[in-house]
């Protein structure tokens, strides 16, 4: 059964505001603060991990790429 709009942001909202989300997601935009500044971004793309934080990734410029909003945020749908 679906959750309730409001019983999910209430959740979305004490999620996001852990110390340990804050400094993941401050970590995420310093990596794409550094990609825009070498000038690989593109309007439109996402800033994708070669190997993803949760498996051992870091967010050096050699495990950064673009890519399409698309294909970064398409790849949890796949059946």
């Amino acid at each position: 059964m679906p959750q309730k709009p409001e019983v999910k942001a209430a959740y979305d909202k004490a999620y996001n505001a852990r110390p340990e989300q804050k400094k993941k997601r401050a970590m995420r935009n310093a990596a794409r603060r550094k990609m825009v500044a070498a000038g690989k971004v593109k309007p439109g793309q996402d800033v994708d991990h070669k190997r993803m934080l949760k498996d051992g990734g870091s967010n050096a410029m050699s495990n950064l790429r673009a890519v399409s909003k698309k294909t970064n945020r398409g790849w949890r749908r796949k059946d």
